[in-house]
């Protein structure tokens, strides 16, 4: 079973950064695309950002030229630098992989999480 672990949420005002941490498990992180997601409370899970095997990126347009998703495939982790963060963008980030950017966009298929890491962005 793939182990992934998050981190790096806190409390931040309007207009702060974060930077989040995905470690995975496993010796096929390399080959795997990876995803940021969030999900606030009484809101569909929505993903943010991918980044796959290559190191092409996409991103959702509410956090386009605001987060940057990376990657360091010798620590099996995945990053998200959160800029110029707004109220709306608190929630629980998680992430997630798969074996191309296609099968990150159907993130109800996937039967493991970790357990997030909140990020709250207040005043």
């Amino acid at each position: 079973q793939v182990q992934l672990v998050e981190s790096g949420g806190g409390l931040v005002q309007p207009g702060g950064s974060l930077r989040l941490s995905c470690a995975a498990s496993g010796s096929i992180f390399s080959i795997y695309a990876m995803g940021w997601y969030r999900q606030a409370p009484g809101k569909q899970r929505e993903l943010v950002a991918t980044i796959t095997s290559g190191g092409s990126t996409n991103y959702a347009d509410s956090v386009k030229g605001r987060f940057t998703i990376s990657r360091d495939n010798a620590k099996n982790t995945v990053y998200l630098q959160m800029n110029r963060l707004k109220v709306e963008d608190t929630a629980a980030y998680y992430c997630n992989a798969g074996p191309g950017v296609s099968t990150l966009l159907r993130w109800w298929e996937y039967d493991y999480w970790g357990q997030g890491t909140q990020v709250t962005v207040s005043s």
